[in-house]
């Protein structure tokens, strides 16, 4: 018996090289990542950006392991946040761990109604120092799941002015001197919520927020 061999047609080619074009995109990104992410030497952030870095909600969590990050890479810090006594614990522990850091705090509440004027006084204290570094870290979240609905108006309030208004404001008060020093970084913690999560119902308003 003679065996027959069919041709690929057209469509099979194309989508073969297509697969093919496909791999090596995600490939080439994830290498990048991985580079980006484990391999790539770390920036002189105070030769490149400058000598200060802003952390608000630098009293918990990624705002604090940040600031001691921003520390050990020879940067001055202004701690931003609304508990005095965190405030000077976190200012405590980075001059014991770096000592000659030098550390600045601001006590300053994202969610009072007089935002814009307190915003304002933390720009007249930045003022004349060379900030490089913004780090927008201060938000908040629900206290549990709900719907939409359910979101009473203190609560709405309380996530639009600290996830939108707040950035917004601190950034606006630190951005000129960057752009008259002609350098500068800025950070905006967003959330994973917002990049899986877009349609999630129970979590509406912080996932809007956070985008």
């Amino acid at each position: 018996m003679a065996c027959v061999h069919a041709q690929p047609t057209w469509w099979a080619l194309a989508l073969a090289a297509l697969g093919l074009f496909v791999s090596a995109r995600a490939a080439a990104r994830l290498a990048l990542w991985l580079y980006a992410a484990f391999l790539r030497p770390a920036k002189p952030l105070r030769r490149r950006y400058g000598a200060w870095a802003v952390v608000t909600g630098a009293t918990d969590g990624i705002g604090r392991a940040l600031a001691f990050r921003l520390a050990a890479a020879d940067l001055g810090l202004v701690l931003v946040g609304r508990n005095p006594d965190k405030l000077d614990a976190v200012s405590a522990d980075l001059r014991a761990r770096h000592p000659g850091t030098q550390v600045r705090t601001f006590v300053l509440d994202f969610a009072a109604d007089d935002l814009a004027a307190k915003v304002d006084a933390l720009g007249e204290l930045l003022r004349g120092l060379d900030v490089g570094v913004l780090v927008n870290n201060v938000g908040a979240s629900y206290p549990y799941a709900r719907y939409f609905h359910e979101v009473d108006e203190a609560l709405a309030r309380s996530l639009i002015r600290l996830n939108v208004e707040a950035v917004t404001r601190v950034t606006h008060a630190v951005l000129p001197g960057m752009l008259e020093r002609g350098r500068g970084a800025i950070v905006n913690m967003g959330s994973g919520a917002s990049a899986i999560m877009p349609s999630d119902p129970l979590y509406t308003v912080y996932v809007a927020t956070k985008a």
